[in-house]
Order: structure tokens, then sequence, then C-alpha cells
């Protein structure tokens, strides 16, 4: 099984394998391209790297890829600038998702012990955004999140655990502040 399949999978996975590190190259040139000249229609090429794209998606300049073919987005996506998505595990975004600028989603994780993390290994966990979820900027979503339909997200917060369905969370880590109507 190569490191990619094991990565995709779910298992701990070498992420200093060659073709990890080509893909992760490619992401990272295509998403270099859009930032240094967006109105060269480079943004198509960022979105062409994710696993699905709904209707009327956006992507603003100076996001970043781990490697694009673990993100799927649903329609009315909108990433503003400086977002970074880090996909050896699924982010799967669903419809009307907005995202701040400089939201930073992690699937990715490495291991507690020093010994095992001294290897190298890597491991990811999916992170998921149902519709109508809007995430302030600045905010960090770690791996295994999962937030409920119409979540919002404050500003700066740190998502470290999964969240219901129409609540306002902040804070790090964040908490529920308040329940949506």
């Amino acid at each position: 099984m190569t490191e990619f399949e094991k990565m995709i999978r779910g298992d701990s996975y070498d992420p200093y394998d060659a073709d990890l590190l080509k893909r992760r190259r490619k992401a990272r040139e295509i998403c270099s391209r859009y930032q240094a000249q967006p109105s060269q229609g480079h943004q198509k090429q960022v979105l062409g790297l994710l696993k699905s794209v709904g209707k009327q998606c956006y992507m603003e300049p100076g996001v970043r890829l781990d490697y694009g073919s673990q993100v799927s987005v649903g329609d009315h996506f909108y990433a503003n600038f400086n977002c970074v998505f880090l996909d050896p595990a699924p982010i799967t975004c669903g419809d009307h998702v907005l995202l701040g600028p400089n939201v930073q989603i992690y699937t990715v994780n490495h291991p507690l012990e020093s010994e095992q993390r001294a290897t190298g290994v890597e491991f990811a966990k999916p992170v998921t955004l149902n519709d109508h979820v809007w995430v302030g900027g600045g905010a960090i979503l770690l791996p295994g999140v999962e937030l409920g339909r119409a979540v919002v997200v404050a500003a700066g917060s740190v998502v470290t655990k999964s969240f219901p369905d129409n609540v306002l969370v902040a804070g790090n880590p964040a908490k529920v502040i308040k329940k949506i109507s």
C-alpha cells in the first residue's frame, strides 16, 4: 500500500514520501500562481485541485492547500483571503459555507509521544462543516471537528471539538456562547 493510500484511508503515513511531497509541491505551485496573478484565471486551477466543487464557489488569493484532493465544497462556498486547508483527511464544506480571512482548517496531527513523533509519522482526522456554517476570521479548526448546520464560529476561536446545529461558539478552546434560533 502506498503512503497516499494509507493517508486517504486514515492510517498513519509518512509525509516525507516522494509521491506525497510531489503532490504537496504541485498544490503549492498552483496556489502561489493564483496569489501572484489572481486575474489570470489561476483560481480555476486551484478549484481544479479539489475533490469536488459546487456552484458559485470562490476562494480569494492567498489560499493554501496541502493537497486539495481531500477538500470538497458545496454550492455558494466562499473562502476569504489567506485560508489554509491541511487536508490529508477529508475537509467537507456544505452549501453556503463562509470562511473569514486567515481561517485555518487542520486535519493532520502528530503523535503526542516524542519518540513516535521523531519518526515523522502523521495521522489525520476529517473536518466537516455542514450547511450554512460561518467561520470568523483567524479561527482555527482542529482535526476531527464537525460543525452542525448553521454554526457560527467567532473570529479568533480555536475549535477543538464538534458542535451541534444552530450555535454560536467562541474562545480558546471554543465553547457554546448561545443558541441561534
